[in-house]
C-alpha cells in the first residue's frame, strides 16, 4: 500500500519522507492558504521533496476552465496529478487532462457508480471519502470495498485512494480490502506506532536496564 500524506505542512512531510513512509502528497488550495505562502511556491516546494505524484486541485468548476488551470498546475513539476471533483464537468477535464498525458485525481467520491464514472474517464487515482461518510452515518469502508470488486472485475487501472482518514483503523481497513493508496494527515499516520502493549513492554524493560545497571555507551 502506497502512502500519500494529505498536509501542506513542509516540515510534516519531510520527516515522513525521510523514514520512507510517503509516496505522495495531496493537498488543496484551502489547506496551503492556512501557510499564509503563496499556493505555487508551497506546491514547488512539496514537489522538489517527494518523488511521488502530488495533488494540486483546481479552483474552477466548469470543464473549460478545469482544464485550464490544470495545464497551468503540471507546469509546476513532472509529479503533479491535477484533482478535479466528482461532477460531469469534473469527468470531462479529467479525460482531456488523461488524454494529454497527465495524472489526475478525481476526488469527492462518495459511490461505486461514481468511481467507475471516473474509470472510464482515465482517472490515475480515485478519492473516495471515507470519514464524511461515516459521519452520515453510512459505512465508508462498504463503499471501498465496492469500487475494489468493480475494479478488479474490469481491470480498470485507475488506483483507488482511500481519502478522508480519520483514524489508524481505517488505514488498517482500507488495507485488508486492497486499497492502493491511502491519504492521511502526517498524525494519524504517525499514531499507526502506537499500542500500549508495547508502552507496557519499554517500560519494563527500561526497569530492568536501570536495576541492572546496563550501559552499552
Amino acid at each position: 500500500m502506497k502512502f500519500f500524506v494529505d498536509t501542506a505542512d513542509i516540515d510534516a512531510i519531510a520527516e515522513l519522507n525521510d523514514l520512507g513512509m510517503v509516496d505522495g502528497v495531496t493537498t488543496n488550495p484551502s489547506i496551503i492558504k492556512k501557510s499564509g505562502r503563496d499556493i505555487i511556491d508551497v506546491t514547488k516546494e512539496i514537489c522538489a521533496l517527494v518523488d511521488g505524484p502530488v495533488s494540486a486541485e483546481v479552483t474552477a468548476v466548469d470543464a473549460d476552465t478545469m482544464i485550464a488551470e490544470g495545464r497551468k498546475l503540471v507546469e509546476i513539476a513532472e509529479n503533479i496529478a491535477v484533482k478535479v471533483p466528482l461532477t460531469w464537468d469534473g469527468l470531462k477535464a479529467c479525460k482531456t487532462l488523461t488524454d494529454d498525458g497527465h495524472m489526475v485525481n478525481v476526488t469527492l467520491c462518495f459511490s461505486a457508480n461514481q468511481a467507475l464514472l471516473a474509470a472510464k474517464a482515465g482517472a490515475t487515482f480515485i478519492s473516495p471519502f471515507i470519514g464524511r461518510l461515516d459521519d452520515i452515518n453510512l459505512d465508508g469502508m462498504e463503499l471501498i470495498e465496492d469500487i475494489r470488486n468493480v475494479y478488479d472485475n474490469y481491470g480498470f487501472e485507475t488506483q483507488i485512494l482511500a481519502a478522508s482518514i480519520r483514524s489508524v483503523n481505517h488505514i488498517l481497513d482500507s488495507a485488508r480490502i486492497g486499497a492502493d493508496v491511502i491519504t492521511a494527515p502526517p498524525g494519524v499516520i504517525k499514531a499507526m506506532v502506537n499500542h500500549p502493549l508495547t508502552d507496557k513492554g519499554l517500560e519494563t524493560f527500561l526497569a530492568d536496564i536501570k536495576a541492572a545497571d546496563i550501559k552499552i555507551l
